[in-house]
């Protein structure tokens, strides 16, 4: 027992010197642990901050790596020891959650940045086939017989989720407000998707590369990046009202920058995402931002779409995860008299 921990000791302290030589002979490294589809817009602004803070602290040769997946198994891998320095998600519960049950930053994290920490933000949308074959306009159209949906597993997505709140709450409110016909819709809206994939990309995978389903339900950033990348008269884009708003919070990991010796960079960085430089380059992504001065420049005349909040309409985060995505929950429920 004593010879095992002197040997672990060790090789801590071995492990401990390797980042200290890592970082004096190759500069800092910062790791940002982000949701996943957001590769292509931290490629870019990675890019560019590096050269802003090149150009404020010339003697530190900064490296960025990114983590990507769902945001609620980056947040796990964060308390099971990932040392992430800061977090760019796209949900409140899981940046809360690292304060919840880790205590890795403090409860007040959304009072550090502007806009409850949240730098910009969006909706969801369907991405639909050229024509827009099966008349899918409204979340009741997605209730329809025979059209087929494609989006993420709210059990393990952040973005699967908003599309699953976004769709209960159309139906509760033109119900009436009435649970039983809440639950009737969405199990008929819920009996037409025909892949539950794990995250955003894999989602728009299986509908673009494997050609699954009528509809894809995903963020307005990332349809508008399937436009780009395979063509606008390929794929339309429809956004329904009323919709949902999705917000992209924002941390630094308080015990880990402390550890990493990384505060001041990864302060830094999650400010620069409030610059009109990289406001600009969001927008250029699909993205909406607050900032007057950029969004008639950058933005495509996308009007707000009454776009309801999460904590108005349902309470909290934590009160919605427990009473829909617990096991046993309603979305279980309503999966099981779908599948029946």
């Amino acid at each position: 027992m004593i010879i095992a921990r002197i040997f672990l000791k060790t090789i801590r302290a071995t492990v401990l010197l390797y980042c200290i030589f890592y970082a004096s002979v190759f500069g800092t490294v910062l790791l940002n642990s982000s949701y996943d589809v957001s590769r292509e817009l931290f490629l870019e602004i990675n890019s560019n901050f590096i050269k802003y803070w090149k150009d404020k602290n010339p003697e530190d040769t900064l490296i960025i790596r990114q983590s990507h997946a769902g945001s609620t198994r980056q947040a796990m891998a964060i308390l099971q020891g990932l040392r992430a320095d800061v977090v760019t998600y796209n949900q409140v519960i899981d940046v809360q959650i690292l304060h919840d049950r880790g205590k890795l930053i403090p409860e007040d994290w959304q009072d550090r940045l502007p806009n409850r920490s949240s730098p910009f933000y969006s909706t969801m949308v369907f991405l639909v086939r050229q024509g827009n074959p099966k008349g899918i306009y409204n979340w009741h159209d997605l209730t329809n017989e025979g059209v087929k949906i494609v989006f993420p597993n709210p059990k393990t997505s952040g973005n699967g989720r908003y599309t699953y709140l976004a769709a209960w709450n159309v139906f509760f409110k033109n119900s009436n407000e009435n649970i039983e016909q809440t639950r009737f819709w969405m199990q008929k809206f819920l009996q037409n998707v025909v892949v539950f994939d794990t995250g955003g990309r894999a989602a728009t995978s299986t509908f673009i590369d494997r050609n699954q389903g009528d509809v894809l339900i995903n963020f307005e950033s990332e349809a508008k990046l399937v436009q780009k990348q395979h063509g606008s008269d390929n794929y339309d884009i429809v956004i329904p009202k009323p919709n949902i708003l999705v917000e992209f919070p924002v941390t630094w990991i308080d015990r880990n920058v402390l550890r990493n010796g990384t505060e001041n960079v990864a302060q830094a960085y999650l400010n620069y995402l409030y610059t009109p430089s990289a406001q600009k380059i969001i927008t250029k992504f699909g993205y909406r931002v607050n900032t007057m001065d950029v969004i008639p420049m950058y933005q495509d005349g996308s009007v707000e779409n009454q776009l309801f909040r999460i904590e108005d309409q349902y309470g909290n985060w934590n009160i919605l995860m427990e009473t829909h995505f617990r096991r046993g929950g309603e979305l279980d429920k309503l999966l099981s008299v779908g599948h029946r």
